[in-house]
């Protein structure tokens, strides 16, 4: 007798609306303000910079900082991983010594770029940080330990990609620099592309 094996399926990305955004964010940031109103949200560039700029905006907080930390090769659906997440420029962190920070990203899967940039933040001297994300995919995160286990505020749980409404599915190209002026030249600044997030789910 012969078994057929069914194919192992992966599920369809989803497509969050700007309302569901909404929504995860005032949930995140409710849940900040019942544990004591930080003093400076920080967003993780590029996906996790709206949200935490909404997060912000919500909690009445006006000094918001970022950090570049990227764990995927390409932007798009499903991008390949690099072995470790890479950070870009972590002194626009600024000083946070002292301070009570909310730290913020769009979405954790494995966990790992949260965790790289909560130390990095730690390392700064602040009194208190809590993590926040909009969403976690189950299907990456690698236990044991459960996602709430590591991350404070999680404003909603699902097994598959998510297309956030400032991403594009097709990618533009960055555009080409401009070649250098000389004095005399009147350049016409040129409209660039609006880029997609960095899609981390890690």
């Amino acid at each position: 007798m012969t078994t057929t094996i069914p194919p192992v399926t992966t599920p369809a990305p989803i497509r969050l609306a700007w309302s569901a955004v909404e929504g995860f964010t005032r949930d995140l940031a409710a849940h900040a303000a019942a544990d004591g109103l930080p003093e400076t949200v920080v967003g993780i560039m590029r996906g996790g910079m709206i949200p935490a700029v909404m997060v912000a905006h919500q909690l009445g907080i006006r000094d918001v900082r970022t950090v570049e930390v990227t764990h995927t090769v390409t932007d798009g659906v499903n991008a390949a991983k690099t072995s470790a997440p890479a950070t870009k420029n972590p002194a626009s962190l600024g000083d946070l010594g002292g301070r009570d920070v909310l730290l913020v990203d769009d979405i954790a899967g494995s966990g790992a770029t949260l965790e790289r940039t909560r130390r990095m933040v730690e390392a700064l001297g602040v009194r208190r940080l809590r993590t926040a994300v909009l969403t976690v995919n189950r299907s990456n995160w690698p236990g044991p330990a459960a996602p709430e286990e590591r991350i404070d505020y999680i404003a909603e749980h699902t097994d598959t990609w998510v297309i956030f409404p400032w991403e594009t599915t097709d990618a533009p190209k960055a555009p080409t620099p401009a070649a250098t002026t000389t004095a005399g030249d009147s350049p016409v600044p040129q409209q660039r592309a609006g880029s997609p997030s960095d899609r981390d789910h890690s």
